[in-house]
């Protein structure tokens, strides 16, 4: 969509004129009120091109701006752990034109992890909608010996200190996994980090680890082809895309480690440039199309069509995920700055 010119100058005008047309608008639906979106909508996803969050932002912008009438740009800013987009987010225009992409890594663990974040990922933002959230899988390399999650427990309970396990770095989520893990089983997995997850992932697959939290879309290719072993997915319930791998909550009651991505503004968005965005948002989260290639990734959709999740709702969550993420990292010791 082309971007809208500014309109010319309103020559002055009576009061009675004035009072007239303040009638005539509010009687005009809520987007004929804002004309947002004005010009095109600029999507931030903190992480690099390529990733879960990449490839979700990039499907939820084009069936957005469909919506919407309107060009959209998918913009990635990625750095410190997330930190980097997620502050000129904050930072951004309150006016609906700046939105941000986002995963629970970056908005509830990063406050806890970094002692100066540079953003409130609660008083800085007005959240918007919850696309959904993507397992990561606990693989095992096929030589590895446990073949179960209880055997791998028995294992580590035999064992404490001795079985390593990969991650993409200190305090990465899939670093956490495997503290929360350690803390609601008793047990002592040894965490290994590493710069990024393509060499934790090459690690394993090489056998010079045995252990790895994996996001489904990421590994599932490894997983199909025998070169990875699930023992299970992290999430509270079993993936649709593995049905057949148990989840670590059978085995560890309560244990739920799912990465939840969902869209959020800057704070103070104007109501009526809010009710837009989410009208826009309703019908691109009910559209068939959008939610199968969504699926086709591995993520597990928020609500349905016609029962989504609210602005109230994702708040709700990332207020819990904050508490609950805040208590691993501390109990963990892990920290970045």
């Amino acid at each position: 969509m082309p971007v809208r010119s500014a309109p010319p100058s309103t020559p002055a005008v009576s009061r009675r004129s004035l009072c007239a047309g303040a009638l005539l608008t509010l009687g005009l639906p809520t987007w004929a009120q804002t004309s947002y979106p004005a010009r095109p909508i600029v999507l931030v996803v903190p992480q690099a091109a390529g990733g879960t969050n990449d490839i979700v932002g990039r499907i939820v912008a084009q069936k957005l701006g469909e919506k919407l009438s309107v060009g959209t740009v998918v913009e990635n800013r990625p750095g410190a752990g997330g930190n980097i987009g997620t502050q000129a987010v904050a930072k951004a225009a309150r006016d609906g034109h700046t939105l941000l992409m986002t995963i629970s890594s970056s908005q509830a663990i990063n406050p806890a992890l970094y002692k100066s974040p540079g953003f409130d990922p609660v008083g800085d933002f007005t959240p918007v909608s919850m696309i959904g959230a993507v397992p990561n899988v606990l693989l095992a390399h096929p030589s590895f010996p446990a073949r179960t999650v209880p055997e791998l427990l028995a294992l580590a309970r035999s064992k404490p200190g001795e079985l390593q396990y990969a991650s993409a770095g200190n305090g990465t989520l899939n670093h956490l996994l495997g503290e929360m893990l350690n803390q609601m089983a008793g047990v002592q997995l040894q965490h290994v980090p590493y710069k990024g997850v393509a060499p934790a992932l090459n690690d394993v697959l090489g056998g010079q680890l045995p252990l790895l939290f994996g996001s489904l879309p990421s590994t599932l290719q490894y997983i199909k082809s025998g070169k990875l072993r699930a023992l299970a997915v992290s999430s509270a319930a079993r993936s649709p895309l593995l049905p057949d791998v148990p989840s670590l909550g059978e085995f560890v009651p309560g244990y739920n480690g799912t990465l939840w991505i969902a869209l959020f503004a800057p704070r103070g968005l104007p109501p009526a440039v809010m009710s837009r965005l989410r009208e826009g948002m309703q019908q691109a989260m009910a559209d068939k199309d959008m939610r199968a290639q969504l699926q086709a990734q591995g993520v597990e959709l928020a609500g349905t069509p016609e029962r989504q999740v609210t602005p109230d709702e994702l708040a709700a969550v990332l207020k819990q995920d904050i508490a609950k993420w805040a208590h691993i990292v501390k109990t963990s010791g892990a920290t970045v700055n």
